[in-house]
């Protein structure tokens, strides 16, 4: 099949590279702009376009979808299909422009976590298995019809970046046999059920924030979730402290005592939740390289009683 790729971000570069790999001929990939980053502002290509020109592939970087250049010039190519993965929403033209349509792959079972941030939010409440969703593209995002899924479970060891790292190594072998069953008419097309369905909105900043008034297994869920990117956090002394990682430990409590305090810092950094209590593994203070909970006891000597989370009125929560 001559097929159109879009993608961005380095979750969509195995199943580039399986796509090249394969009998099917790409005729062009479609990526964002570069984008400038660091101190010095060097402009930087996405992961996308990184690989496909590794790959000797044309590229386009359009600033706008709607673009009528990108259109002609896809329109030119006459592909059978638009393959989406980790991209921004396609005009209604562009969706209908190739012989067998266009689709997407999705990461999570949908309807559920239809938006953005599938993989955070999977993590964040706990589930206990999530996957990959192969569907037809409509205009309105993650609604088409679903031509396969499958299943993948959550581990315990499980943060954002290693269920993102599996989802996408997964992702390139569903893609080809996907794009084998479109190709022999052997589809078996599910229409979403509407009353099944959740979302994953985009993680804003605020997010990302940490609330120890909740059990310790949804704060060491939550961590997770957000781990390493954009990464949870809270405050301490009126800095940003992110958390990479923390385990609920049962066997502390005190009764009385407000969530997010200091209670233990004898040999681990221990504070307290709604219901017991979560270990501080893996932090970053701000300005400060990665470290463990004993590093920052040594360190920074956080005194027992002290509170996760406060803020000085004088503080600004954008810094």
């Amino acid at each position: 099949m001559k097929i159109v790729y879009m993608g961005t971000p380095a979750f969509a570069c195995p199943s580039l590279k399986a796509l090249h790999e394969s009998r099917h001929d790409i005729a062009l990939v479609v990526t964002g702009q570069n984008k400038r980053f660091g101190r010095g502002k060097k402009e930087k290509a996405t992961e996308i376009a990184e690989l496909a020109e590794r790959l000797n592939l044309p590229v386009k970087k359009p600033l706008s979808l709607k673009d009528n250049d990108l259109y002609d010039s896809i329109e030119q190519l006459q592909p059978d299909l638009i393959v989406v993965v980790a991209f921004r929403i396609l005009p209604k033209k562009l969706i209908n422009l190739p012989k067998f349509g266009s689709i997407n792959i999705h990461g999570s079972l949908l309807p559920k976590y239809r938006g953005a941030a599938p993989i955070n939010w999977a993590l964040v409440n706990g589930e206990k298995e999530t996957g990959l969703s192969a569907f037809y593209l409509k205009q309105k995002i993650d609604t088409g019809d679903i031509i396969s899924q499958i299943k993948i479970s959550i581990e315990d060891k499980d943060n954002f970046d290693s269920l993102y790292n599996r989802l996408s190594e997964t992702a390139a072998p569903f893609l080809l046999e996907t794009i084998d069953q479109i190709e022999s008419g052997t589809t078996n097309i599910i229409v979403q059920d509407e009353s099944l369905v959740s979302f994953a909105p985009k993680i804003t900043p605020f997010d990302a924030l940490i609330d120890f008034g909740f059990p310790s297994v949804n704060v060491w869920n939550f961590v997770r979730g957000m781990s390493s990117r954009p990464g949870a956090y809270t405050f301490f002394r009126n800095k940003k402290l992110k958390i990479l990682s923390c385990e609920p430990v049962d066997d502390y409590h005190e009764t009385g005592v407000r969530p997010g305090t200091i209670i233990d810092i004898k040999k681990k950094l221990i504070v307290q939740c709604a219901d017991s209590a979560v270990e501080l593994k893996r932090l970053i203070p701000d300005g400060k390289k990665e470290m463990d909970g004993v590093s920052f006891i040594n360190g920074f000597r956080p005194e027992k009683g002290e509170v996760m989370g406060e803020l000085t009125k004088e503080s600004d929560f954008s810094k």
